[in-house]
């Protein structure tokens, strides 16, 4: 069980009523603790706050059941210069969108105010139900887009949770308009701290390879030798050369298993680059 009774603060993606901060919320509920709220304008920011503040931990989307992985998350930890700050705990999330305004006129609405992810998971509704020239713009979270609709008439309306409506006193246009209705966000829990086995974890790394024919499969192989259950697989452009590539990789076990760290050492032979998340309770 993660042990965090020293934790003093939390950061996450805000403002307030975001789904970063229902994350939290649920964090703190499951390992009984109450430490300071500290709302962040940018994912970057979050990860930042936590390298430099002790006692701290921060809360991170990393993948969506849609959308695929949060890019700037993964990026922002990949060049994280604290080897110290690991993945602690993940919860999955399910993601239930909204449409908000200040008025209660459905049809009256010409503009929608969100966060990318939001607004490309509610792509159906927005092309079906919403005006053709519909003007839509981008916000940094959906707890944002809800706030900044009172610089807006009220032809302007914003994607985000009932929490959300309930915080920032919207009306509900329409419930429930993603275009997947199973659809989750993982997100996970950061700090300087160590995780201990539960006996149901999984580690997460990033690793880079020589860009030659068979390189990747080489990494993958040692996996399969040592019968490890690799459960995920992306890539990211390594922002070095283009073509090039870093993987990053969720597979079953924890660092603290001498099977895992033999693993990690054969990868490390095998790999130009690599980069070592953390390991937690799934």
């Amino acid at each position: 069980m993660l042990k965090l009774d020293n934790i003093k603060e939390v950061a996450f993606l805000g403002p307030e009523a975001s789904f970063s901060e229902m994350a939290k919320d649920k964090f703190c509920e499951k390992y009984h603790i109450n430490p300071y709220p500290r709302p962040q304008k940018t994912i970057r920011q979050v990860i930042e706050y936590v390298i430099g503040n002790p006692e701290t931990i921060g809360v991170l989307p990393v993948e969506n059941s849609i959308e695929g992985t949060v890019r700037e998350s993964l990026d922002t930890l990949m060049l994280c210069d604290n080897p110290n700050i690991k993945i602690l705990a993940e919860i999955i999330m399910p993601i239930k969108h909204c449409l908000l305004s200040r008025t209660t006129e459905f049809y009256s609405i010409t503009g929608v105010i969100s966060h990318p992810q939001a607004l490309a998971q509610c792509q159906n509704f927005i092309h079906d139900e919403l005006p053709r020239n519909l003007n839509i713009i981008e916000s940094t979270s959906t707890a944002e887009a809800a706030r900044s609709l009172a610089n807006y008439n009220l032809t302007y309306a914003a994607i985000g949770s009932e929490k959300t409506a309930e915080v920032y006193n919207l009306n509900i246009l329409k419930e429930n308009i993603n275009d997947d209705k199973s659809n989750q966000t993982r997100f996970v829990l950061i700090g300087e701290y160590d995780t201990e086995k539960t006996g149901r974890d999984k580690t997460s790394i990033a690793f880079s390879t020589d860009n030659r024919p068979g390189a990747l499969l080489e990494v993958l192989n040692i996996f399969y030798k040592n019968n490890i259950n690799l459960t995920y697989i992306s890539s990211r452009p390594s922002k070095q050369k283009f073509g090039e590539y870093i993987f990053v990789v969720n597979f079953d076990g924890h660092i603290r298993s001498q099977k895992i760290l033999n693993t990690l050492s054969e990868v490390k032979e095998k790999t130009t680059y690599m980069k070592f998340f953390g390991s937690y309770e799934k």
